[in-house]
């Protein structure tokens, strides 16, 4: 395999692989001209950053684990359907399997680089957290979710058990029980249920206003504490008892709720602008050395 300025000459032919894939999500062979245009610059780009990167002295003593090379081969290796069709899609660049497996070190151990470098980054303290949620609190409105859970008896004519008259007389009687003894709510769902919730007590989850069926919709929102079971409304699959799971109120979400979110957020973009600006140093350096060199030429 030859080289050029230390760069295998598979590497370009993978970035090209790669970029078309997670821009137009394509094979190379499939884009339009101008689609083809457009990755090989990006992929150049992308070449020139990682050469720069893997020539710094934070490159050197890097090494990239064989299970992290491994995970990052099968990734590749599961978005076709069979062995033959990764084969064939690596013929088409040029590439094979041990040539693949060579370009995802390099390109894995450019990022272990950039991770090294980022960890120098400024650390998120709580404060930091603190300031960003109060002056952004327009960003953690939310609407109101409520949990819910529902038995339901489905009316179907043909059956003379699903009659309208029968179904109503049923989910009636299930719902007398539940007011009784509201603690049977899965009990009843499990042998009475015709959704496929009923194997999990009638659980449906938490949802927002507006998801489910207008008139369970109206039926949950309306229940005014938690535990609260509906009167018997139906849909166009039958006829419910709604129960409210839970309550969770619209409003602006709890400094404790969001803040692990804020401070990775925070965290993840200090990292990218140490990487930035680390990078942007290294081009500048480049750039001067190159210009030296054609300064000495000259004379």
């Amino acid at each position: 395999m030859s080289t050029l300025a230390g760069v295998p000459d598979t590497t370009l032919p993978y970035l090209v692989f790669k970029t078309a894939h997670g821009i137009y999500e394509k094979m190379p062979g499939e884009l339009s001209e101008r689609e083809l245009r457009h990755v090989r610059q990006v992929a150049k780009k992308q070449l020139d950053i990682e050469t720069l990167v893997l020539t710094a002295p934070e490159a050197q003593g890097v090494v990239v684990p064989q299970r992290t090379l491994d995970d990052a081969f099968q990734e590749i290796r599961g978005r076709y359907e069979s062995e033959q069709d990764f084969v064939d899609a690596l013929a088409a660049q040029n590439l094979d399997e041990a040539l693949l497996t060579s370009a995802l070190q390099r390109e894995l151990k450019v990022e272990a680089v950039l991770d090294r470098v980022s960890a120098k980054s400024a650390k998120v303290a709580e404060l930091d957290v603190q300031i960003f949620y109060h002056m952004h609190r327009e960003q953690f409105m939310r609407t109101e979710r409520r949990g819910a859970s529902h038995i339901l008896v489905t009316i179907n004519p043909d059956l003379p058990e699903n009659t309208p008259a029968l179904a109503l007389k049923k989910i009636n009687e299930i719902r007398k029980r539940l007011l009784k003894d509201p603690k049977r709510f899965a009990e009843q769902a499990l042998k009475h249920s015709e959704c496929p919730t009923a194997m999990n007590g009638g659980t449906i989850g938490e949802v927002d206003r507006g998801k489910l069926y207008p008139a369970l919709d109206a039926a949950l929102f309306a229940a005014k504490a938690v535990g609260e079971l509906s009167e018997v409304v139906e849909s166009e699959l039958g006829y419910h008892i709604v129960r409210c799971d839970s309550i969770r109120a619209e409003g602006v979400a709890p400094y404790a709720e969001v803040a692990p979110r804020i401070r990775l957020v925070m965290e993840q973009n200090r990292r990218k602008l140490c990487q930035h600006g680390w990078l942007k140093e290294l081009q500048e350096a480049a750039t001067a050395k190159a210009r030296e060199a054609e300064a000495l030429q000259e004379h």
